[in-house]
């Protein structure tokens, strides 16, 4: 059994419905997961596309949506989920919008590509002050039992 990782709104590799973008609503798209490994003691979540600016042409890793320890006993997150509503002990990172929080698709050219990666750990991480992804990833090497990934695609209408 390996960690899965699946959302009511997109199979795997489909469309993100323009409700989660910043054509729509930009609101977080539902996620849940199963399968976790025995030992896991949290999560982390991030959000990223790899195709920024132009999938033709790209140039850097856009970061949406940064989570960490998330509780092992979590097993999804809803639809447009606010901070006050994150499973207890959740804490969140800056995206690059430099802000927490979610920042739904809005790619400037061509049809991108959105990584949810989910980490299962075996640990809580330390508290950090507005960490990014990089700093998070620094933080949970050694710790990861498994990872599962969700991909979404989306393009400007």
């Amino acid at each position: 059994m390996a960690l899965k990782l699946t959302s009511s709104a997109f199979a795997h590799n489909g469309a993100i419905p323009r409700r989660y973008t910043c054509q729509g609503e930009d609101v977080s798209v539902p996620l849940a997961w199963s399968e976790a490994p025995a030992a896991t003691k949290s999560y982390v979540l991030i959000v990223d596309d790899p195709d920024a600016p132009d999938p033709k042409a790209p140039r850097m890793t856009w970061v949406h949506w940064v989570l960490y320890n998330l509780p092992q006993t979590a097993t999804a997150l809803a639809e447009g989920v606010k901070p006050d509503a994150l499973p207890k002990g959740t804490l969140e990172g800056f995206n690059d919008w430099k802000r927490t929080g979610f920042g739904g698709p809005c790619p400037p050219i061509g049809r991108h590509r959105y990584f949810h990666k989910l980490y299962a750990l075996d640990e809580r991480l330390p508290t950090m002050e507005n960490p990014t992804k990089a700093d998070l990833e620094q933080a949970m090497k050694g710790h990861v039992l498994e990872k599962a990934e969700l991909i979404g695609t989306y393009q400007k209408q």
